[in-house]
């Protein structure tokens, strides 16, 4: 597409002299490279008003048709903005920020009744606190390894003294590219057969402890190490949902989750019941003499029933979207240290909504506190 011309007046009122003095209509728009149009128009507004500017050629009904435009515009931009017409200059400089793309600052401050150089002032009193405000919300979000959404980093900025609301923090991430790991869709595992133990749901659903080690949950998922599938077992404390025990292996077996069972660093006998599903991997003999030997009662989900281990099954989600995604294993000694790096932050800094926004640690040290 070829760049479009632009004409003085000078220019015009020569072509139209030449009109006049006799010469014709077509040689002037092949000489001049003109539309037949164009030409017309110079002509008709020579002999007309003498002007070739646009506003001094518009007819009574265009101008009249233009300012009724302009006061429909007015209208509809003191309808939009009149609910903060008594509100403070604060949410005032707000509002104007919203609407700028749409109506004049200029215009927006008359009809609010603010001083054009108090909304400036604000304006950049407010981009100067979303500078900070972002440099202190993008090294919350990298410290969460990427996984924090605008809820929990709200509650994150609050105990720094911050109130800022969850809108104005999507903003600001958007604005700068931290997209949570949660904002896509995660794998669904696939179903298996369950087993026939005659072992009933003793924990049903009783998700809700008041007491350390009171009920342990335990799953496992798989993680890809270089060509081939490893696995993951967990062992989590109801009480504060803190990761009490893991391994990482090639085969999902009884020793999996017997090594898991033996990184926990408390007196095993403390433990008064261990839940899980019905996986051959849970319940065995391997499994079954450990529980006996320090007297754990067993409990497993009833069959098909992924619900009885909810927060088994919640935990695992959260393991494949901050510790899985986007990761790459070399090899099972770099899972094994990864997974540890990961359970220690998970523990002690991760913060969980279900625990009032405490990290698991935070929140047993809080409890033990008060049964003091």
């Amino acid at each position: 597409m070829g760049t479009r011309r632009t004409f003085t007046d000078e220019f015009k009122a020569q072509m139209v002299k030449l009109y006049e003095s006799g010469k014709s209509r077509k040689d002037i728009v092949m000489e001049y490279e003109l539309t037949p149009s164009a030409l017309d128009r110079w002509i008709i507004q020579s002999q007309g008003t003498g002007s070739f500017k646009e506003k001094d050629n518009r007819s009574p009904e265009e101008n009249e048709l233009i300012e009724l435009r302009k006061e429909n515009k007015r209208l509809q931009m003191e309808n939009d903005i009149f609910k903060a017409s008594s509100a403070d200059n604060r949410t005032k400089v707000n509002v104007i920020r919203q609407n700028a793309h749409k109506y004049p600052v200029s215009a927006m401050c008359k009809v609010l009744q603010i001083q054009r150089s108090t909304y400036y002032y604000e304006s950049k009193a407010r981009e100067n606190n979303d500078n900070e405000l972002t440099i202190t919300i993008t090294e919350i979000f990298h410290k969460s390894r990427q996984n924090y959404g605008t809820r929990k980093i709200k509650q994150e900025l609050k105990k720094q003294g911050l109130q800022v609301s969850r809108r104005r923090i999507g903003r600001i991430m958007n604005e700068n590219g931290l997209v949570s790991k949660y904002t896509v869709a995660q794998f669904k595992p696939h179903v298996e057969k369950p087993n026939e133990s005659a072992v009933k749901n003793e924990l049903n659903r009783k998700f809700n402890q008041n007491t350390p080690l009171a009920v342990v949950v335990s799953d496992l998922t798989y993680v890809r190490v270089q060509n081939s599938w490893h696995y993951i077992c967990l062992f989590v404390d109801l009480f504060n949902r803190e990761i009490i025990g893991f391994s990482a292996g090639q085969n999902k077996d009884a020793q999996l989750v017997y090594r898991a069972l033996s990184t926990i660093k408390v007196d095993l006998r403390k433990i008064r019941m261990f839940h899980t599903d019905r996986g051959s991997e849970f319940k065995n003999k391997v499994i079954d003499e450990a529980l006996e030997t320090f007297e754990i009662q067993r409990s497993l989900s009833l069959k098909g029933c992924p619900y009885d281990n909810a927060v088994a099954e919640a935990t695992f989600k959260i393991i494949k979207i901050e510790f899985c995604k986007g990761q790459t294993f070399e090899s099972l000694e770099e899972l094994h240290s990864k997974l540890s790096e990961y359970v220690g932050w998970f523990n002690h800094e991760r913060i969980h909504g279900t625990l009032d926004y405490l990290s698991p640690i935070e929140y047993k040290n809080i409890h033990l506190k008060k049964s003091v």
